[in-house]
């Protein structure tokens, strides 16, 4: 179902320009705010550079046998995508993405026979590593009726660095920020030596986004709250979407997309999903 929301006042004045922090970044803790600079643009988060040496430009990874797979790796990830397929999993450019990412790398070695099965996993913290179907479901949809690459994407919710590194080949730039310490740093480990140069990850409070890096093309999140944040629809560009779980009657969570346009917003809610909860703060 979907249904109209007013439109937002655009701002008076355009704002300088801020720069964006290299790869990867890292949030100083606990989060700083400061006075917008602009009506509309939310609190505004200070950033530091993380001690990482610089990354190349993206790198073909060679395949590898997964320890406990039985298979190498490129056989089980072929197998994966000929399954998202039967489940309705169209778009090339997604399809391609879920076949290049391997998900083994972002698991503990003793599940390492489980990560190409269309299950979540845990990643320790409480947090789980979605399904390949739900992560390939909601990149579909935001990359719904284009052919090109996303512009500037915004994703909430980090975990094990799964999803950000599948959005790195379906975006120009990606800015994935996660409030747990424990999983910033271990996504960190796990995409270390892919050398992703167009992801950037940042330690703060999902609920806010990342107010430097906006206006974005596209928002993702991979935890559903009450429902969804001011700060990330004002954070949308005119034209961009966002694709997020949100509780939205009795209790139970369901896919919502709202796609911003210049009259205002359009809100759609889809399929009931299941995602851990949305919580403020960082921990």
């Amino acid at each position: 179902m979907k249904r109209q929301l007013p439109a937002k006042p655009a701002p008076a004045s355009a704002s300088p320009a801020r720069l964006r922090p290299g790869f990867p970044a890292k949030l100083s803790v606990p989060a700083q705010t400061e006075p917008a600079r602009k009506a509309g643009t939310g609190p505004m988060l200070r950033y530091a550079p993380s001690a990482i040496e610089p990354p190349a430009r993206h790198a073909p990874v060679p395949a590898v046998r997964a320890a406990g797979v039985g298979m190498d790796s490129q056989a089980v990830r072929e197998a994966m995508v000929r399954k998202l397929q039967a489940q309705g999993v169209t778009h090339p450019a997604v399809l391609a993405a879920m076949r290049a990412v391997e998900r083994h790398r972002f698991v503990d070695s003793a599940l390492a026979n489980q990560a190409y099965e269309d299950t979540s996993l845990p990643i320790g913290l409480g947090q789980t590593i979605s399904k390949p179907n739900v992560v390939a479901r909601m990149m579909e949809l935001l990359c719904q009726g284009r052919t090109e690459k996303l512009g500037r994407v915004l994703e909430i919710g980090t975990g094990c660095g799964y999803q950000a590194a599948v959005l790195s080949h379906l975006s120009r730039e990606v800015y994935s920020i996660e409030r747990l310490r424990g999983l910033h740093d271990k996504a960190r480990e796990n995409l270390r030596s892919l050398r992703i140069s167009n992801l950037h990850l940042l330690l703060g409070d999902g609920m806010l986004g990342f107010a430097q890096g906006a206006p974005y093309a596209a928002i993702i999140a991979a935890a559903g709250g009450h429902d969804i944040p001011a700060a990330w629809i004002d954070q949308l560009a005119v034209g961009g979407r966002l694709v997020a779980p949100a509780i939205v009657e009795a209790g139970r969570q369901n896919l919502v997309v709202i796609d911003k346009t210049a009259t205002g917003c359009v809100r759609s809610v889809l399929e009931p999903v299941l995602f851990v909860p949305l919580k403020s703060g960082i921990a």
